[in-house]
């Protein structure tokens, strides 16, 4: 079903997915939102806010709307066509850059929140892998993104591999992610999304134990039928790499060029 074009691209267009996504409910999931900083290495986590203002606007003249975890019951029908909009980490960036464009379009998202990262940073990125520090949504910032419609889920509470820590530190990295954010902001959390995409059954069967409803992983597809709550898929939408064979299709799409002269641009800074 999946062309490895569109495995190794990730999502840029919806042109290229129109096909794939009339058989299910895509989950699309971001991480940052604006220009890539100063010393970033991990430069696919960061969507430029002018591509994903034209992404959003894509969908919605495509005749999209946004769908919640919370539905994921109905997601064995694509009709109508509807796009979960998933956020990784808890970004400043994405409060930022994506409430306008959100809100234009009339669409709702869900952002994932590390719990003990609350007004913090990356420091999980920073430590293994030497990235760029990313501020984080404080709880006065959390509290706008929900006063907007939007919901939150839990990321756990310190970013671990779960699938590579004990089970006693795994099952409170999800049990007390989901309570402390319920406690500190008067909402039900009942989504999951697993670090890195890091899972197994033992890790799954612990947040489903916890009262979550759904867990996100990052195994590319669409979700149709869904055989388990507790792995629904993922795309991840990112900058189209520079080759020809994107180019074409991208074009064909109506990606606007100028998205990957500034992506050039601003990796050579």
């Amino acid at each position: 079903m999946w062309e490895k074009s569109l495995q190794d691209g990730g999502y840029a267009a919806l042109g290229p997915f129109r096909t794939a996504f009339a058989v299910g409910v895509p989950a699309l999931v971001f991480h940052k939102l604006g220009a890539l900083p100063n010393g970033v290495k991990l430069k696919s986590l960061y969507v430029d806010e002018g591509l994903f203002s034209w992404q959003m606007r894509g969908l919605k003249d495509g005749a999209f709307l946004t769908a919640s975890l919370d539905d994921w019951r109905g997601f064995s029908s694509p009709d109508p066509a509807r796009a979960v909009l998933t956020f990784d980490d808890g970004s400043r960036s994405v409060l930022r850059h994506a409430m306008k464009a959100l809100s234009v379009n009339s669409f709702t998202a869900i952002q994932f929140i590390v719990a003990d990262a609350i007004g913090g940073v990356n420091r999980w990125d920073v430590r293994d892998r030497g990235e760029a520090a990313d501020p984080l949504m404080g709880a006065a910032e959390i509290r706008e993104w929900l006063a907007a419609g939007h919901q939150i889920g839990a990321h756990t509470l310190t970013h671990p591999r779960l699938t590579e820590i004990s089970a006693p530190r795994a099952k409170e990295e999800i049990f007390a992610s989901k309570k402390k954010l319920e406690d500190t902001f008067g909402v039900c959390v009942r989504h999951f999304c697993y670090p890195y995409g890091k899972w197994n059954r033992l890790v799954r069967d612990l947040v489903e134990e916890a009262g979550y409803e759904t867990a996100v992983t990052l195994e590319f597809g669409v979700n149709s039928a869904v055989p388990d709550a507790f792995a629904l898929k993922r795309i991840g939408a990112r900058h189209p790499s520079l080759n020809f064979r994107n180019l074409f299709a991208l074009c064909a799409a109506g990606f606007p060029l100028q998205f990957f002269r500034q992506r050039r641009c601003g990796a050579a800074r």
